[in-house]
């Protein structure tokens, strides 16, 4: 094998599928939800931004929407080659806006319809698991493993 040449087994048929359906479907949700937070939604995510961050909870609400506008426009529209960097930025935006849903659970915000803290603790939940979709569906997981498989110690 030649210095940063990867061989690797060709996805089959029904997982590069799965990952493109996988890909626009976050993408599509990412771009409502984005939408959400410019027009009838936002209220609701104030509710998210914790009391700590210093900024005003309306323009962090406005501001994550355009951010989730592009990363859906991106993961819908990323070609092939840039697909698993889009995935890694989309993964970091759920992390960066995990201490949000953390702080709703803490302070006990209803919004959204969660109510109680079982609901709010159920919905932390979700997070880690879009950060996962988003590193499968682009190939993002992928694409590290073929870069570390690359490298010659």
């Amino acid at each position: 094998m030649l210095r940063g040449e990867v061989v690797a087994d060709p996805p089959s048929r029904g997982s590069g599928v799965r990952r493109t359906v996988g890909r626009l479907g976050l993408g599509a949700v990412l771009a409502l939800a984005g939408t959400t937070h410019l027009t009838v939604a936002r209220e609701e995510f104030q509710a998210q931004v914790p009391t700590w961050f210093p900024a005003d909870p309306d323009a962090v609400v406005l501001a994550s929407g355009v951010v989730e506008i592009a990363l859906g426009a991106a993961l819908l529209a990323a070609p092939g080659r840039r697909r698993a960097a889009v995935g890694w930025l989309a993964a970091g935006f759920f992390v960066a806006i995990f201490p949000g849903n953390i702080s709703q659970l803490v302070t006990r915000t209803d919004a959204f319809g969660l109510e109680s803290d079982t609901a709010r603790a159920v919905r932390l939940v979700g997070q880690p698991l879009l950060v996962l979709w988003a590193l499968w569906s682009t190939g993002a997981w992928r694409s590290l493993r073929a870069a570390r498989a690359a490298r010659t110690w």
